[in-house]
């Protein structure tokens, strides 16, 4: 094929990958990472004939994760069903919703997600010569994670509570979500419904920030103003920071072993002071979307896979070392497949925020909570089974104990954070 033609069916590939994106975003447990094997298999299937395939699956996959990342959103605020990565933009989303500002939400997260493509390719190049410390950073994950997980506990601030009294609330919280996360973490579990192996972290996390949400809202329903759907008036400058603290904390990561966005999201959390949910939400979603294709950067400059899609990639595609300023070809035509689903599904995520924004004036809020509960239990039954349901149960319990105690619900992320600590002391 000419470089014309090979242009035209990257465009195709990449739409091709939209669509895939969408569909796996606005279905809580579904993840491009499912479908991954099966693109494997098509690439083995195609390598025989041209390698020009396997640079189409690549980018059909890749801007399927990408638009993923936009779209994930959406479930993650009105169903409260959140996967690792958007867990903690629950809260927020939730927030904005009683307010009646759920669509200006879904706008915020859009634009941080957008945001995170901007600064990746302003960075990507800094980014590479910054890996020269690799070697160095790899060997202190542990005490990375330590200090992440201390910092999160040491830095509560509760008005009703005294500092010590605080600390020690939150320790519990932490403490009680990590030996959960670590008891779950080599658990075998099962669809009843689809032929494969499901993650526990799924229905866990599912459990501490959807289900305990949802719960919670049921015992003590709230008054749901009209949506507004009007689109956030927040400052341009302002955003765009608490944008860079979320893209530079999903940079960071994205190199580091046994490290994910999840943990990112933590970091950036800690890093950002402003907490309103507006600038949550921005810093949130651009630590996912940035992590996703600085993975992709490691992949070609390290020949290291720190992600789901980053492994099949690997797979895939034959991966050229970037030794040099100029990316090499493969990693060039992925980059311009990262601008075309990110471009197609900011504006996806928007359109379809609103229809969902509007979804909420036609139906009872009670109701909707309840459709919410049976729809997550429902998944998770599909996609885990009977122990995941039981996973679910006892995650949910843990949820609703920050919002007992009055401490922040971040604190359940040592579900993450503990779980790594205990491998990493084990190795």
């Amino acid at each position: 094929m000419d470089n014309g033609e090979t242009l035209l069916l990257l465009i195709a590939s990449s739409l091709a990958g939209v669509i895939s994106g969408t569909l796996t975003g606005l279905i809580p447990g579904i993840h491009p990472n499912n479908i991954a094997s099966l693109l494997i298999t098509l690439a083995a299937l195609s390598s025989a004939a041209s390698a020009e395939h396997e640079l189409l699956i690549s980018a059909f996959l890749l801007s399927a994760s990408v638009t993923h990342t936009f779209l994930s959103f959406i479930p993650s605020a009105f169903i409260g069903a959140p996967e690792g990565e958007t867990a903690l933009s629950v809260l927020p989303a939730h927030t904005m919703l009683l307010q009646g500002r759920a669509y200006e939400a879904v706008v915020l997260s859009a634009a941080g997600s957008f945001f995170a493509v901007i600064f990746a390719f302003a960075f990507l190049l800094p980014f590479k010569l910054m890996l020269f410390l690799y070697s160095y950073v790899s060997d202190f994950t542990l005490y990375v994670l330590i200090g992440i997980s201390l910092l999160l506990i040491l830095s509560e601030s509760i008005k009703s509570m005294e500092p010590v009294e605080a600390v020690i609330a939150s320790s519990f919280v932490f403490i009680l979500s990590g030996v959960f996360g670590y008891f779950i973490s080599n658990m075998n579990l099962s669809s009843p419904v689809f032929a494969s192996s499901s993650n526990a972290l799924f229905p866990a996390l599912t459990g501490l920030f959807g289900l305990s949400t949802v719960i919670f809202s049921l015992l003590h329903t709230p008054e749901i103003p009209a949506q507004k759907t009007e689109k956030t008036r927040i400052k341009i400058s302002s955003a765009m920071k608490s944008a860079f603290v979320g893209s530079s904390s999903g940079m960071f990561v994205s190199f580091i072993p046994g490290v994910t966005a999840a943990h990112a999201t933590v970091i950036a959390m800690l890093a950002r002071k402003n907490r309103s949910p507006e600038h949550v939400i921005l810093t949130l979603s651009a630590v996912n979307t940035a992590n996703t294709i600085f993975c992709m950067a490691t992949l070609f400059i390290l020949i290291e896979a720190r992600s789901g899609v980053a492994i099949a990639l690997r797979k895939i595609l034959p991966i050229t070392q970037w030794n040099g300023f100029i990316p090499p070809y493969n990693l060039s035509l992925l980059l311009i497949s990262v601008i075309i689903a990110s471009s197609a599904a900011y504006f996806l995520t928007i359109k379809l925020g609103k229809h969902f924004s509007i979804m909420l004036e036609h139906i009872s809020y009670r109701h909707f909570l309840m459709i919410t509960a049976l729809i997550i239990t429902a998944l998770v039954f599909v996609l885990s089974g009977t122990l995941g349901i039981l996973i679910l149960a006892v995650a949910t319990s843990i949820g609703i104990v920050p919002i007992t105690l009055g401490v922040r619900r971040s604190n359940c992320m040592g579900v993450l954070l503990l779980n790594i600590i205990f491998y990493l002391l084990q190795q």
